[in-house]
């Protein structure tokens, strides 16, 4: 099964029960989640002893694998996984492999319109298997891309070719932790400008001379329409979200099921002051706006509903009303935020330094980099 036909399969609701057969410290680290699935570990090891079929179909047995349910094998590359599903076919389990593994899954990347009231049409792209998003905005003949992940460059170039516009600018939220960025990569392709937050400057960003710097309030013309920069500290420094009409792109500042956590840029020393500000954005920033703005985060976690449209977005007033973060003074959000992080991204040192400019990786490399879960947010929920 190819990974494309297991997201499909997902999005439709049918149940799928998932056979991984990585190590547990893999498995736990990272793994294949949906409401859809229900998955058991089984590692390789214990398949690798099977001689027989009946040994084999007691292994799924005492698994919980029953013959007449739909299995698809995952591992990290689709190589022992795929091992493991012809064992079970010959054992009459109804299993299939998962085309390149974990890998695979990495590079399935969808799209889905957000519907909104402006002269535009904005689509938001999702990786299922880390939760990062990222947005296109196209209004007339031209489009922006905002949080692009270089791994999917040639996906923004196709898709903006096909709706019939020009590629005018890239822009990123802030200096990411979990992805390499595809600003760089779109820029130097299609001539689009580059843009970053202002303050990203004083993190040491390195930018050729055709980038463009914007600082609260300023504004980049898309179209017929408009992006407004909107300073949310917090995260990181130099965090900006972009608004467009009542839809906010908010970056990682706000995420529909948590908060950011403050300690990727200043580490464990600087993470109480970055947690102030981020408090600060949440009473002051987003305080000011109306309950009607649609937040459009730029990941989701596994405890992220969906809106009725398909998009991972999120009426302001209902998050109000569902994170209790927004009800809680300032020493309680900090001692709530700090409480319990998950582990930081892995590798994000070196992916904010590539983000940064001051180093560079090939697309392979970047590509490992970033498997794996976003980790940007902190674990707790926070609903009230």
């Amino acid at each position: 099964m190819t990974p494309e036909a297991l997201y499909d399969r997902l999005e439709r609701g049918e149940p799928v029960t998932v056979l991984d057969v990585r190590n547990r410290d893999e498995f736990e680290e990272w793994h294949i989640e949906d409401e859809a699935v229900t998955t058991t570990l089984v590692p390789y090891s214990k398949f690798m002893v099977a001689e027989a079929g009946d040994t084999v179909a007691s292994t799924a047995r005492e698994a919980g694998l029953a013959p007449d349910e739909f299995v698809v094998v995952v591992c990290g590359r689709g190589e022992a996984s795929d091992y493991v599903a012809d064992l079970l076919d010959e054992a009459g389990f109804d299993a299939e492999n998962l085309e390149d593994g974990m890998r695979g899954w990495a590079r399935v990347y969808a799209s889905v319109v957000v519907r909104l009231d402006a002269e535009a049409a904005v689509y938001q792209y999702h990786r299922p298997s880390s939760g990062c998003l990222a947005y296109l905005v196209v209004s007339d003949d031209e489009a922006a891309v905002v949080d692009p992940l270089r791994q999917f460059t040639d996906r923004y170039v196709a898709d903006v070719r096909e709706y019939g516009a020009d590629l005018v600018a890239a822009l990123d939220t802030h200096v990411h932790a979990d992805h390499v960025s595809g600003v760089r990569r779109l820029a130097d392709g299609t001539g689009a400008t580059p843009v970053y937050p202002a303050a990203a400057r004083e993190r040491g960003l390195r930018a050729d001379a055709a980038a463009e710097f914007v600082a609260d309030g300023d504004e980049i013309r898309v179209g017929d329409v408009t992006l407004t920069a909107v300073r949310v500290p917090g995260h990181t420094s130099e965090m900006t979200a972009f608004r467009l009409g009542d839809l906010c792109l908010a970056g990682d500042s706000l995420f529909l099921d948590s908060v950011a956590r403050p300690d990727l840029e200043a580490g464990d020393e600087g993470a109480e002051a970055m947690a102030r500000r981020l408090h600060e954005t949440l009473r002051s920033v987003y305080g000011e706006m109306d309950d009607d703005v649609r937040i459009a985060p730029c990941h989701y976690g596994d405890a992220a509903s969906r809106a009725d449209d398909g998009t991972y977005t999120a009426r302001l007033g209902d998050l109000r009303d569902r994170l209790s973060a927004f009800s809680m003074d300032e020493d309680g959000f900090v001692d709530y935020v700090l409480s319990d992080m998950p582990p930081r991204p892995a590798n994000y040192e070196e992916i904010i330094e590539t983000n940064l400019g001051r180093t560079d990786v090939d697309d392979a490399e970047a590509f490992e980099l970033e498997l794996g879960p976003n980790n940007c947010a902190v674990s707790q929920a926070g609903e009230s």
